[in-house]
C-alpha cells in the first residue's frame, strides 16, 4: 500500500465523520472539516485536480467563517444561527457568482495548469464555493447543490482512479438527499417551537 493511498483512505474516513456532523447540523463539522481540508488539499494537488485542491484552501477560510456564523455569543445569549430557506434575493447573486467563478477557474486551469478535467473541475469547484457559503448561512437548499457537486465529483474521481474518494462521494450523494430532509425537518421544528 503506497503512502498516497493511505492518506486518501484517512482523508475519506475523516470526510465521513464530517458528513455525519454536517447531516446533524452539528458545530463539530467545522472542527472535523479543518482536518479534512488539509488532507484533501494534498490528495487533490497530487492527483492533478488543482481547482479541487484550491477549493479546499477556500474551505479552510470558509471553515473559520462558518464557525463564527454558527457560534453564539455566550455573554449576550444570542441564539445559534437557525436553518432557513434560501432567500429569493440571494438566488441571482449566487448564480452570477457561480457562473463568473466557473469561467475564471476554467481559464486558469486551461492557461496555467495541466489539469486533466478543467471543465468538470471548474464546474464543481465554483458550485462548491456557492455551497460552502450556503452551509455557513444554514440554507436548507444547500443539500441540492451538494447533490450535484457530489454526483459530478464522484464520476470524475472514479475516472481518475481515486477509488476511496469516489466511494466517499457515493455516501455524499446519498446523504445529500437525506440531509435536505433532515435539515428541513429541523428547520420546521425550530419554527414550530418559536411559535409556542
Amino acid at each position: 500500500m503506497n503512502y498516497n493511498l493511505i492518506i486518501e483512505i484517512v482523508g475519506a474516513v475523516i470526510g465521513l465523520a464530517y458528513l455525519y456532523f454536517e447531516y446533524k447540523a452539528s458545530y463539530w463539522m467545522w472542527r472535523v472539516g479543518l482536518f479534512m481540508n488539509l488532507f484533501y488539499i494534498y490528495i487533490f494537488y497530487h492527483s492533478g485536480f488543482y481547482a479541487d485542491a484550491a477549493i479546499y484552501i477556500y474551505y479552510l477560510a470558509a471553515n473559520i467563517y462558518g464557525r463564527i456564523s454558527w457560534g453564539r455569543d455566550r455573554k449576550a445569549e444570542k441564539p445559534k444561527l437557525p436553518i432557513s430557506h434560501l432567500r429569493s434575493k440571494e438566488i441571482l447573486p449566487l448564480i452570477v457568482c457561480w457562473f463568473l467563478t466557473n469561467i475564471l477557474i476554467y481559464f486558469v486551469l486551461v492557461k496555467f495548469t495541466d489539469s486533466v478535467v478543467p471543465i468538470g473541475d471548474s464546474f464543481t469547484t465554483a458550485l462548491s464555493m456557492v455551497g460552502m457559503w450556503m452551509v455557513a448561512k444554514k440554507r436548507v437548499e444547500v443539500w441540492w447543490v451538494w447533490f450535484v457537486v457530489n454526483a459530478v465529483s464522484m464520476s470524475l474521481y472514479l475516472w481518475k482512479g481515486l477509488y476511496p474518494t469516489a466511494m466517499l462521494y457515493v455516501f455524499y450523494v446519498v446523504v445529500s438527499v437525506m440531509g435536505y430532509y433532515k435539515w428541513r425537518k429541523m428547520m420546521n421544528e425550530s419554527i414550530r417551537l418559536q411559535k409556542i
